[in-house]
């Protein structure tokens, strides 16, 4: 039951983080994958508030918030100028840049790790854990299925559709691109104060270019642009390494094996099935129009 319940927080915690970054990169058509340093940003906020500061559990997770979201401005701010390959540069250079900062700064553990995080769950720890995780992972899909087949989701994705034509009807494509870069930034830091109280321990290697690789194969395999379809990615993608765990390989070949697939199934679908497994449903305009 241990080892359900803590699948469990993961695919919670994943449905999150793919959701969230599908907002930047599949609705958005934001080509970033610097998603999970605002994750770490969100866990990393915690360990410190709650370890040297003692601060309340939903207060520590509320300023993982802030801090990822305005951390997000930092990359946006100056490179959402510029799109495409040049973005996507900018994001890696970003991603690993902070990691660097990080594993420098004695204040949250350095290079060796932030531990000592409290434990704010004593009883039926990983089923409540769960619990909350799911819930939260349930609050975020349907906020942004809301935020998406509304007025403000049609702009989102008028101006990833066409650009051009949206700033020539005199809209402010900055604006919007900027917001949702800082609400899909927040949102990933929200699900690193989880995984903080969790796991009781942070280490910057948790949040290299593999989570990167992660969560953009989540959203592809599942579906860009569509709400459900990080849904179903972050389940399969997190049941099939577990399913793999059962042939008992080694420790040195289980992690160059989880590179391979998931860089080979992004490769597979951009191909053969570019719409992933949960398309994107074309009537989300037509259903915002009536509402």
């Amino acid at each position: 039951m241990e080892y359900v319940a803590s699948l469990l927080v993961l695919i919670g915690l994943y449905i999150v983080l793919a959701s969230s970054f599908n907002l930047i990169i599949g609705f958005g058509g934001l080509i970033s994958i610097a998603h999970p340093i605002f994750f770490a940003l969100g866990a990393y906020t915690v360990g410190v508030l709650s370890t040297q500061f003692g601060l309340h559990p939903v207060l520590s997770i509320a300023a993982g918030f802030v801090v990822a979201m305005l951390a997000s401005f930092m990359l946006s701010l100056p490179s959402l100028r510029i799109s495409g390959d040049y973005l996507l540069i900018t994001s890696i250079g970003f991603q690993l840049g902070l990691l660097e900062i990080i594993k420098n700064l004695d204040f949250v553990g350095g290079a060796s790790g932030l531990g000592g995080i409290p434990n704010v769950v004593q009883e039926n720890r990983s089923l409540v854990f769960a619990a909350i995780t799911l819930g939260v992972s349930v609050v975020v899909v349907v906020a942004l299925r809301a935020l998406v087949r509304g007025p403000y989701g049609r702009a989102i994705q008028a101006m990833r559709d066409d650009e051009l034509a949206f700033l020539a009807l005199g809209r402010n494509a900055m604006n919007i691109k900027i917001a949702i870069f800082a609400v899909g930034s927040g949102i990933a830091g929200v699900a690193g104060g989880l995984y903080a109280y969790y796991y009781q321990y942070l280490t910057p290697d948790q949040f290299q270019i593999l989570q990167s690789a992660m969560i953009l194969t989540m959203v592809v395999v599942g579906g860009m642009g569509s709400v459900y379809g990080p849904v179903v990615g972050a389940v399969l993608l997190l049941l099939l390494p577990e399913a793999i765990t059962f042939l008992n390989l080694p420790s040195a070949i289980m992690g160059p094996l989880q590179g391979v697939i998931f860089t080979s199934l992004v490769i597979l679908f951009l191909f053969l099935r570019p719409q992933g497994l949960v398309p994107a449903s074309k009537r989300l305009s037509a259903e915002g129009s009536h509402e």
